[in-house]
């Protein structure tokens, strides 16, 4: 069941927040949602590639956490750059701006961290949550 409400948990995160951080940029850049796909289409699509994500994010940590030594930042930092990278990618391929590649690199830059300390924290076992991370 931790695991489960990890996943939750960690779906939340990276889903909202990136929703404040274009938000904002969309005041600051003036950026529009598609114009091509409904909005609620749209959105749909994003909560269920962040479903994708925040699965294999857990359960990768479950198995990745031994040999991390628990350590979370790590781990989100290894995601992050893999994220980063991608963004970057669809930046330079079409319908993507450099400037939605920034707000999703610095947006990743918070989320990832935040999913992978609550993540730890959601599925450490009693004897885990007493030692020291970071």
């Amino acid at each position: 069941m931790r695991y489960v409400i990890a996943i939750i948990a960690t779906i939340a995160i990276i889903y909202i927040v990136p929703f404040v951080f274009y938000g904002f940029s969309s005041i600051v850049w003036d950026l529009k949602p598609p114009d091509d796909v409904p909005a609620g289409q749209f959105l749909m699509s994003i909560l269920i590639s962040k479903i994708g994500t925040a699965i294999a994010f857990v359960l990768i940590y479950h198995y990745a956490k031994v040999g991390l030594n628990r350590k979370w930042l790590l781990y989100s930092i290894i995601w992050w750059l893999s994220f980063a990278i991608g963004e970057l990618g669809q930046a330079i391929g079409p319908n993507y701006t450099w400037q939605e590649a920034v707000i999703g690199i610095i947006s990743e830059v918070v989320y990832f961290p935040l999913a992978a300390l609550v993540t730890d924290r959601l599925t450490a076992t009693t004897k885990q949550s007493h030692t020291t991370d970071q």
